[in-house]
């Protein structure tokens, strides 16, 4: 087995990391996206012209195998030390770890840019995802009742926070 090594997104990248999410979209309620994205739109969702954010690629050797995002949580100036995190992988290596490391390696970089808090909105059915952020010292701090609608079903939303420096 390979090891798996982050690098910082770059336009090059934008392709895969397109197709990793738009399976997300068309086929499961990760996301609340609805229609595939285009380059374009996928572009202003991980490249970020502010330092302080990033989009962290997951290689295996030579292989883009998913990515982790860093983002705004809310765009007020007392929010600024809170940053917004999502995980995606390539599907056939959810639960095996990666997600645990990506989420690792995002808050040593979200603790070098003086956040203090990473929140996570997940939709209630994707215990996976749910399961990978408990598993990482993330607790649940809010529920939101059928915010979203995906494939004729009313969905739920819940939130998940860390505390980086507590």
């Amino acid at each position: 087995m390979l090891g798996y090594t982050f690098k910082t997104a770059t336009e090059e990248d934008i392709p895969k990391l397109l197709e990793i999410y738009n399976h997300y979209v068309l086929n499961t309620t990760a996301t609340f996206h609805v229609k595939a994205l285009t380059q374009g739109e996928m572009r202003d969702i991980v490249l970020f012209e502010d330092p302080k954010y990033q989009t962290l690629v997951i290689m295996e050797g030579e292989d883009i195998i998913g990515y982790v995002i860093l983002g705004q949580h809310k765009r007020r100036e007392a929010y600024d030390t809170t940053g917004e995190v999502s995980v995606y992988l390539s599907p056939n290596l959810v639960g095996r770890g990666v997600g645990s490391m990506a989420l690792r390696e995002i808050e040593a970089f979200a603790k070098i840019k003086s956040f203090h808090v990473l929140t996570a909105t997940i939709c209630a059915t994707n215990q996976k995802s749910i399961k990978l952020f408990e598993r990482n010292g993330y607790v649940k701090c809010a529920h939101y009742k059928e915010v979203g609608k995906k494939f004729d079903k009313w969905l739920d939303s819940v939130v998940y926070q860390k505390i980086l420096d507590a």
